[in-house]
């Protein structure tokens, strides 16, 4: 195998971890201030995906379609926390039997509104083609996908470590009692949270519509990816999820490439070694 074979696999695993961690890091936050395992996340990607489509079917521009996507998911994230979710507090067993509800509903209507033919979002030209550097090719979109994970990270970042609602973001994941204690709206930081997880998860859907496409099934397809990101990365960790959503990129695609067979096994198997040896991930808190 040439070095340009494992350039390009890299890259390729890389801008796949970059999107997975637009899915990933907001399931890891609403889990570590709401402690609820949202098995509807991956329903959010969907129709993130789906409404984008709609929408640059409609005015053809990407940037707005990426918007109203990610909007109106949060929209809707916002309306399964507050009517639904916050009625469930600390009652895991009917959290996941609602939030798995939630995502066979948005199946159905996913597949009644756009029926079951696989789509892919329409590319603006500056994002098509690709950069060449020698002999080697790199598409420029998966360069944008790369570009807009790192943006995120760091704007989640500076926002939970440089702000002050991150201070109460941090102060309801470390004690949700002593943070309601000394004031700390927790019901009102939780929501907001929810709604950014939906949005990233929803911004993450419209991106991906132009690299995996748009297909019924794509929820629960993507959904398992983003649950080994945030096991392995460690529950509730931004870095954490970072770090899982590269790792899970990079044994993703180079266990496809080179153990096609086996390419379950060469995720997996890291993913319980890790956890064998750091229960709590690689950068959760024991």
């Amino acid at each position: 195998m040439t070095v340009e074979f494992w350039i390009v696999q890299t890259f390729n695993g890389l801008s796949y971890g970059a999107l997975l961690f637009l899915l990933a890091s907001g399931l890891s936050l609403i889990f570590g201030v709401m402690r609820i395992v949202n098995l509807a996340h991956g329903s959010y990607f969907l129709l993130g995906g789906y409404i984008a489509l709609s929408v640059i079917w409609r005015t053809s521009t990407f940037p707005l379609a990426l918007l109203a996507g990610a909007v109106a998911i949060a929209l809707v994230g916002i309306g399964m926390e507050r009517l639904f979710l916050r009625r469930l507090a600390g009652q895991t067993l009917g959290q996941v039997l609602m939030t798995v509800g939630f995502a066979l509903i948005f199946q159905d209507l996913a597949l009644l509104i756009w029926g079951g033919d696989p789509y892919s979002l329409p590319l603006p030209s500056w994002l098509q083609g690709v950069v060449t550097a020698g002999a080697l090719r790199f598409p420029k979109y998966r360069i944008f996908i790369m570009a807009v994970a790192v943006v995120i990270g760091a704007l989640l970042w500076l926002a939970l470590d440089r702000t002050r609602v991150g201070a109460m973001i941090r102060a309801a994941v470390d004690d949700a009692e002593m943070a309601q204690g000394v004031g700390i709206r927790v019901p009102t930081v939780s929501l907001g949270v929810f709604a950014l997880g939906a949005l990233l998860a929803a911004l993450g859907g419209g991106i991906g519509g132009g690299f995996l496409g748009v297909y019924p099934g794509l929820d629960f397809e993507i959904l398992p990816y983003a649950f080994v990101v945030i096991i392995v990365g460690g529950l509730g960790s931004l870095p954490g999820a970072m770090v899982g959503s590269l790792l899970v990129g990079l044994l993703d695609n180079f266990g496809k490439a080179l153990f096609p067979e086996l390419a379950y096994f060469t995720l997996f198997a890291p993913m319980a070694l890790i956890l064998a040896l750091r229960p709590t991930g690689l950068f959760g808190r024991t």
